[in-house]
Parts: C-alpha cells; structure tokens; sequence
C-alpha cells in the first residue's frame, strides 16, 4: 500500500456513514471547502482500481471537474476551460441521476463556469470568495 493510499485512507475515514463510499462522500465535502486538489485525490483512489468499470468516466468527469478549480485557483483559465469540456463529455454519458448526484445540475454549474470564462474572453478569473461552486448529493 502506498503513502498516499494510506492518507487519503485516513482522510475518506473522517467521510463515513452517508451510505456511500467515504472517498465519494469525502470529494462532495472536499469539494464544497474548495479543496479542489484534494477532492480530486479522494476520488481518484476510488477511480483508480474501476476505471474502465461502469463508472469509470463518471469518475473521471468528477476528478476533470474539480482539476478544472484546481486551474482557476491557481488562475490557468485555458486549462481549466479545457478540464470542464473533458468532464462534461465524461459525465454526459450518464442518467440525469447517478451515484446520488443529479447530473443537470453538474452540467449546469459546468455550462454556467465555461461561459464565464469565454465570455471574459479568458482575462477574468471567475473563481472569487462569492463565487463559490456547490456540489449536493442527494441521499435518502
């Protein structure tokens, strides 16, 4: 077992107890505290070993999606406009409802994020402390 298998290991462990896998439950929160590069560690451990299962693009479009924050906190903004389209087609390829996530409103919030950055023509950095993405899942 690797290093970094073991810490996110410990990390996902804090995640438990939604009912679904705590590194899945752990990107959501990960996510929402705009710990974009974290958020893509936990999921990718869960990726990694299923990546060409049934949900190995599904995966991956979560992972494309929280890499392209990574970008904007680090104000690459072609790049990042490049991580969304790549999660977009990923996550196209799904139901509108997957794994407790409704998929709309991801491909919304991705639709919402690309448009922004072209409509700045790629200048403006739309990644501000009001302009924070939120990701639910949807458990009941």
């Amino acid at each position: 077992m690797s290093k970094k298998h073991e810490r996110i290991t410990e990390l996902a462990a804090q995640f438990a107890g939604a009912g679904v896998d705590p590194r899945y439950a752990g990107y959501f929160v990960l996510f929402n505290r705009q710990e974009f590069y974290e958020a893509h560690d936990v999921l990718e451990d869960l990726w990694l070993p299923d990546r060409h299962g049934v949900n190995g693009n599904f995966y991956k479009g979560l992972i494309q999606l929280a890499g392209a924050f990574v970008h904007l906190q680090k104000s690459r903004l072609r790049p990042s406009a490049a991580l969304f389209k790549l999660a977009r087609t990923n996550l196209e390829k799904y139901p509108v409802h997957q794994a407790h996530l409704d998929l709309v409103a991801v491909l919304a919030l991705i639709a919402d994020w690309l448009q922004r950055l072209e409509q700045s023509e790629f200048t403006i950095n739309p990644l501000t402390s009001q302009t924070v993405p939120r990701l639910e899942l949807i458990l009941v």
